[in-house]
């Protein structure tokens, strides 16, 4: 199968790479200059503009769209709707809000273009090798492009989800629950680190990660954060967060759904704006171990 891929950032190079890997032929775009060399360096094909990577598709032309949620997604989709043709697909496969996601598939199918939104799970790692996919829109087209994911996610890692903005849908809660798990290991550590002992965190990290009820791959992560800083010394404990929490929060209050847990990981994401905790230095490292996400250093 191939297609065209609009964002090589740190997750669009991965999965570009992911489907090399998987006999998945990938054309790149990107505005970027330096993320179009290093997939050339790859032996990635690239395209120079948006009309070039739509000459090097056959039809039905599928265009997996991998940029930053809000605006530059919308962008890109309502570049798509004027130059695709009916019968084409496209995936969003970044973390859009899922209400942004349903006016997208509604806007493409009025020119009879066919919408897939994507929650991509799994961070860099898994975007690299065995990623995890949460699949929104008509099910003729996911059955369509399904070896596509069938090729790149890990074992039972893709699922069918129903109608446009489920993915996305499914995604935002994914993140919400990942906000809740990450303070929990965050204010444990934060425990560990006032307490009268002296622990060696990566060690910690390490035994909790193996046959304990906690054993999990946030735990690993931790451990390689805390292998190459032993207490986070030269990173703040700014925990930055881009968006997924709230919208889970907000959702849950229009429901009547109590979420204490993510909102309270959501208002100390907030508080580590201002005041610098351990529980803070932990959450950061552990979104840079999965996500890439950037540190604010000491």
């Amino acid at each position: 199968m191939k297609i065209g891929l609009i964002g090589l950032g740190k997750m669009g190079l991965n999965l570009a790479l992911n489907m090399q890997a998987h006999e998945q032929v990938a054309v790149g775009l990107d505005l970027k200059s330096a993320n179009l060399a290093a997939a050339r360096q790859h032996g990635l094909a690239t395209a120079t503009d948006l009309d070039d990577l739509l000459a090097q598709l056959p039809a039905p032309k599928i265009v997996w769209v991998m940029v930053p949620a809000g605006k530059a997604t919308t962008a890109v989709i309502q570049q798509l709707t004027a130059k695709l043709s009916a019968g084409d697909i496209v995936i969003d496969g970044g973390n859009s809000y899922y209400q942004d996601s349903i006016q997208h598939a509604k806007q493409l199918a009025e020119h009879q273009i066919h919408f897939l939104d994507v929650g991509t799970s799994g961070g860099q790692a898994g975007a690299r090798q065995d990623g995890n996919f949460m699949i929104g829109g008509d099910k003729a087209t996911f059955k369509q492009v399904e070896p596509l994911f069938k090729a790149i996610a890990a074992k039972d890692g893709y699922l069918y989800t129903g109608p446009a903005g489920s993915g996305h849908f499914l995604k935002m809660v994914h993140n919400g629950i990942e906000y809740g798990m990450m303070a929990a290991i965050g204010e444990g550590f934060d425990v560990l680190q006032n307490s009268p002992y002296h622990y060696d965190n990566a060690a910690v990290a390490k035994v909790w990660n193996n046959g304990s009820v906690i054993r999990s791959w946030l735990m690993e992560l931790a451990e390689n954060a805390f292998d190459a800083d032993g207490n986070l010394d030269q990173i703040k404990g700014t925990m930055h967060s881009s968006g997924e929490g709230r919208w889970t929060l907000d959702t849950a209050l229009d429901q009547h759904v109590a979420t204490p847990v993510i909102a309270m990981a959501l208002m100390e994401r907030y508080r580590s704006l201002s005041d610098d905790t351990f529980t803070g230095k932990v959450v950061a490292a552990l979104r840079n171990q999965f996500g890439g996400h950037a540190v604010d250093h000491e």
